[in-house]
């Protein structure tokens, strides 16, 4: 435990000690005969630190060392996690933005900070993250280590800095072949109702038109989407799941990337009723419609994909009681074993039809990066720029 001096006025080091159950130290004059300001780096397989506040991040971009943690954080060399927490004008000042792209293109980890109540009664982006979603982020960062020698130092794991940084070169994919899924399934119940979701397909779209800028080829499979398809793509259009695995498996087979950013409908009813269902006059009689299981079309793109292939999935999750949306979208990549996935928070009714969205960016090396709030195709360009450099020359 390595608090600074400033922690140490909000809650006083007995207490630190005795809740972590280590010794506690601020200084690298305490027990200098162990070498404590570099042994720590040394041995350690993750340095988080929480909170990180706007003092710290400049002091940490600069390379000072003039405290104990300070000095961990330049002697590490394994993956680092600042997750930053303070006042809104704070985290949003330009040196504070500078300071946090520095850090990230040196390798650390900077988690956006949460949305939320701060000090006082003021409100906005700077709180602390929950404490879930740092640990699945520190559980990202320890597993993209993978088994470890002894005695070697690993790498710190890459970060991005999405997507307000430089832009792709126009032809950063001229002449591949991408597809692209984009849009909601209906599964019928009947000729007339179907079953479905509220996805728009604003967002397949947009990565299909940015595709297109920087040179791919692109097929875009698209279910019921409510803005048209780019000019310039082969448009492939299906309703149902079933339809759309057909769909994408066929498309798949020569592409380059193959990104799954469909709300696939995961059940359909076992029975499609050839006429329309009939009101009954007994008000509280319905009919009951028994579902079956969707094929999960990501898993078999990827159970499929040829050698070189990138394929992204895409994850709609709402956090619950049993994790946060961030946790369940580490399972869902671990689960389906592609190289890149996109988590779409859609809690209290986000996302969905809206023109503005904020994703992470989940790799299949542990790398967790958020993407700032923007346009889709804002969005949808900070996605190849992370999909790009997965590609086989």
């Amino acid at each position: 435990m390595v608090p600074t001096q400033a922690a140490l006025t909000f809650v006083g080091a007995p207490t630190w000690a005795a809740l972590s159950g280590h010794p506690v130290s601020a200084s690298v004059w305490d027990d200098v005969y162990e070498v404590p300001h570099v042994r720590i780096g040394q041995q350690a397989d993750l340095v988080v630190v929480a909170p990180t506040t706007a003092d710290l991040l400049a002091r940490a971009a600069h390379g000072l060392a003039d405290d104990l943690l300070t000095n961990v954080l330049l002697t590490a060399r394994c993956p680092v996690l600042l997750a930053p927490a303070m006042h809104t004008e704070m985290w949003t000042h330009p040196a504070t933005v500078a300071n946090v792209a520095t850090l990230r293109e040196r390798g650390v980890t900077v988690v956006e900070p949460a949305s939320g109540r701060l000090t006082g009664a003021d409100s906005g982006p700077g709180r602390l993250p929950e404490p879930e979603d740092l640990f699945a982020a520190a559980l990202a960062l320890l597993d993209s280590r993978g088994p470890g020698r002894e005695g070697a130092a690993p790498a710190p794991v890459p970060t991005r800095v999405l997507p307000s940084g430089p832009a792709l070169d126009d032809r950063a994919l001229a002449g591949r072949h991408v597809v692209v899924s984009a849009g909601g399934t209906r599964e019928p119940l009947d000729p007339v109702r179907f079953l479905g979701n509220r996805s728009s397909g604003r967002q397949g779209v947009a990565l299909a038109k940015a595709a297109l800028e920087r040179g791919a080829r692109v097929t875009l499979v698209a279910g019921p989407i409510e803005v048209p398809p780019p000019d310039g793509a082969d448009v492939v259009r299906v309703e149902s799941a079933l339809q759309m695995r057909e769909a994408m498996t066929v498309a798949a087979k020569d592409a380059d990337v193959v990104v799954m950013a469909a709300a696939v409908a995961d059940f359909r009813p076992a029975q499609v009723a050839e006429h329309k269902i009939k009101k009954s006059a007994d008000a509280d009689d319905a009919p009951v419609v028994t579902l079956v299981r969707n094929p999960d079309i990501l898993a078999g793109l990827v159970a499929s994909r040829r050698a070189g292939q990138v394929v992204v999935g895409f994850a709609a999750e709402t956090g619950d009681e049993t994790g946060s949306a961030l946790r369940h979208a580490t399972a869902k990549l671990a689960r389906k074993g592609c190289d890149l996935l996109v988590l779409n928070d859609v809690a209290a009714g986000k996302v969905f039809g809206k023109d503005d969205t904020e994703v992470t960016l989940l790799s299949a090396d542990g790398t967790v990066t958020p993407v700032p709030a923007g346009t889709k195709e804002t969005v949808a360009g900070a996605i190849w720029e992370a999909v790009v450099p997965l590609l086989v020359p």
